[in-house]
């Protein structure tokens, strides 16, 4: 077991390693998914709601405890909830591997984000163990490469692997390869993790995350059931939806009055570019989640593409993503502000459009689809590399960590409801007025970059001249 201060450079490499080994984890297994759907559907027989919450349930129970896995290393110790985290995902994973019914595997992948929020927070609180502030700033940008990377390698991933057909297992290997890569990281983190926890921890507020929790539930879960079609119990869990989120404010706004420890403190709120920032998020990660769910299952439900295919058709869109979020994003943002954000979220609109028309209604060739594929990463990474600054760039200090944790916590809760929105449109859709689901689907994508767009021209001309 590692302690700090007696860690040589190689042991806090190694240690770095396994933290990036984490990241890629989690990051893989978000997107690894899609490319699997079809042939997770036809093995099950699943309806749309299965498909839809084996996506949204990883990106609902991630989101919902996020900050707890957070505050929870803050307690027991950052290594200990990492080895927890890591130990918990790997067996989750397995029982996605191993499950049997699409509802067994549905509940595999709700544990699957619940231990990947406990594992993810710690990889963070322990850069700031391993390395000086200078190195961070390095081992940061790594972080972001490798992450990039991994987003765009988890469909590619998932392509092969069910490609391959190794043992006969199909679908079943995108899980179960998290189990040699999962050993390792435990074995690694046991030995090479310095044992640290916070010296003043904030505690929790388990009565807010129910709150919150049931709130979301009560949107997503009707959402998802628009195939099947709506009655009582779903409008009443829609009916309930609001009124829960009323009843968490308030409680979130009477534990800070009162200095007790509350899920968020709503004055970040009213930071203008932080209020308009967690709106991009929600809108921005909704529709993208809702374009790669969307482009996945249209590929090969009505081109008729391998798996294989499909996931290499990831690539351009990632490597667009990339260049935007490590060229125009990084150079322009200083230079031109809120204007970055307004074009690349109407390039995005335009290319995603073009290019789920191209797949079902056009049948534009590959040559035509691949450049706008790379035109609609371009457009997401300028957009989404951008959030992050604009919305903690007039937050003080004190909140940085609060405020950075709200919004990712904002995205992943926007993935959930894009993929419940975009899916159930596509699974519904059944070629009204002639047009395929992968045109209807849009309505709601471009709906809501449309919604980035606008939020995205609300921000102030100057963004980056005050902080609290």
């Amino acid at each position: 077991m590692a302690q700090t201060g007696t860690l040589t450079k190689r042991q806090q490499n190694l240690a770095l390693v396994t933290l990036i080994v984490a990241v890629v984890l989690e990051i893989v297994d978000l997107t690894i998914v899609n490319t699997a759907l079809p042939a997770i559907s036809a093995d099950f027989g699943a309806g749309a709601e299965a498909v839809q919450w084996i996506v949204a349930g990883y990106a609902l129970s991630f989101a919902l405890l996020l900050m707890a896995g957070g505050r929870l290393g803050d307690s027991f110790g950052y290594r200990r909830m990492f080895l927890f985290g890591v130990a918990g995902f790997t067996l989750a994973s397995a029982a996605c591997g191993l499950a049997r019914t699409a509802e067994e595997l549905v509940a595999a992948r709700l544990l699957q984000g619940a231990t990947g929020a406990i594992m993810s927070p710690q990889a963070l609180a322990l850069m700031q163990v391993l390395f000086d502030p200078l190195e961070r700033v390095r081992k940061l940008a790594l972080f972001g490469l490798v992450g990039g990377l991994a987003s765009i390698a988890g469909p590619v991933l998932g392509g092969i692997l069910i490609d391959a057909n190794l043992f006969g297992l199909g679908w079943r290997l995108i899980f179960l390869i998290n189990l040699p890569v999962g050993l390792l990281a435990l074995v690694s983190g046991w030995y090479f993790l310095p044992d640290r926890r916070s010296a003043r921890p904030a505690g929790f507020d388990a009565p807010g995350m129910a709150l919150f929790g049931a709130a979301v539930l009560g949107l997503l879960w009707p959402l998802t059931r628009a195939e099947a079609g709506w009655g009582a119990r779903e409008w009443a869990a829609l009916a309930c939806a609001a009124p829960l989120f009323a009843l968490g404010w308030r409680h979130v706004a009477a534990r800070v009055a009162q200095h007790r420890p509350a899920l968020f403190d709503p004055a970040l709120l009213a930071i203008l570019p932080f209020r308009l920032g967690m709106a991009i998020s929600v809108a921005f990660a909704a529709a993208n989640a809702g374009f790669l769910l969307t482009f996945a299952f249209a590929l090969q439900a009505e081109r008729g593409q391998s798996p294989l295919t499909t996931g290499l058709l990831h690539m351009p869109f990632g490597l667009g993503a990339m260049i935007g979020i490590a060229v125009l994003g990084r150079n322009f943002l200083p230079r031109y502000g809120k204007w970055v954000l307004v074009a690349g979220g109407a390039a995005m609109t335009l290319a995603a459009g073009g290019v789920l028309a191209g797949i079902g209604l056009l049948a534009l060739s590959w040559p035509v689809l691949v450049p706008l594929l790379l035109l609609t990463g371009l457009g997401m990474g300028a957009l989404s590399g951008c959030i992050m600054p604009v919305s903690v760039a007039q937050v003080g200090n004190d909140h940085a960590g609060a405020a950075s944790a709200l919004l990712k916590t904002a995205q992943q809760l926007g993935a959930a409801l894009g993929i419940a929105l975009a899916g159930s449109v596509y699974f519904a859709w059944n070629n009204a007025l002639g047009l395929p689901p992968s045109t209807g689907a849009f309505t709601v994508i471009g709906l809501l970059l449309a919604l980035c767009v606008i939020f995205a021209a609300q921000l102030p001309e100057k963004i980056f001249n005050k902080r609290g």
